[in-house]
């Protein structure tokens, strides 16, 4: 049997690889999750469509039950635990990508609750802010050197990506060859802290600094982290925020990310 969500299809073949990473995964109750394949189908078609959550098809079961789901589920990390489980396949250290773009938010990603703290407090907590592009949130991402995400961070719209490589290049599970990244990444902190870590940096100039080494034949493979973001986006829930609070949306790309592991 093949359950449909929008444009795709999750079938018998894609769940039974699927459904022993997430049992692994999700929370432990007395009762196990009735309805799991279901439910996750209808996680999937919801962010692939970039739909409310009270547009599921019935046929998915229960709005609210997919909803409580993915919110709780995020909550606890699940969905960061899946893409750590799924990178158990091996990761390609040769070369790692760091990059960040920029996603616009939908003014229902507006308003969530303040916790004692002022809106812009909340919006720097949220991940949400205002720049050039209008009001939104600045995602970056690691990859591998077979384009696959290996972690993601998330920061306002308007907040350079720059501060944000150390912690990424954190998760790697062990020292890449090359860490390339494109001229957002350009700065002699950065170059250093990369060679401390006994990698070597593939990052070009810019064009009001010295000219300084980045191997063509390294920088160009590049286009791999571009292609990776250009998946991830055909998610509608990616390409454009409509969550409230980082954990929710961060909960979303590792989700993206992880089965673009199970389909590579």
């Amino acid at each position: 049997m093949a359950v449909k969500y929008g444009s795709e299809v999750l079938t018998d073949a894609e769940w039974a690889v699927l459904h022993p990473l997430i049992d692994a995964c999700r929370p432990r109750g007395k009762t196990p999750p009735q309805h799991l394949r279901r439910t996750v189908t209808a996680i999937l078609w919801r962010h692939t469509n970039g739909a409310k959550w009270r547009a599921i098809p019935p046929e998915l079961g229960p709005w609210w039950r997919a909803a409580q789901t993915f919110v709780r589920w995020a909550r606890l990390g699940v969905w960061e635990r899946l893409l750590d489980l799924v990178q158990q396949r091996g990761v390609a250290l040769g070369m790692t990508f760091l990059d960040g773009t920029t996603i616009r938010a939908h003014p229902k990603a507006a308003g969530g609750v303040e916790k004692g703290g002022s809106g812009a407090q909340r919006d720097m907590r949220e991940g949400l802010g205002r720049s050039r592009g209008g009001y939104g949130t600045k995602a970056c991402v690691i990859a591998d050197g077979g384009g696959r995400a290996l972690g993601f961070a998330l920061a306002p719209g308007q907040v350079h990506e720059l501060p944000l490589a150390p912690d990424l290049l954190e998760v790697l599970p062990g020292v890449p060859a090359w860490t390339v990244a494109d001229r957002g990444y350009a700065s002699d902190a950065f170059r250093q802290h990369v060679w401390d870590l006994s990698a070597r940096p593939a990052v070009p100039a810019k064009s009001n600094e010295a000219p300084i080494a980045c191997p063509a034949w390294i920088y160009n493979n590049r286009n791999l982290v571009e292609r990776l973001w250009a998946r991830l986006k055909e998610w509608r829930a990616i390409a454009t925020r409509y969550e409230k609070t980082a954990v929710s949306f961060m909960g979303i790309l590792c989700l993206a990310a992880a089965l673009d592991w199970l389909k590579r």
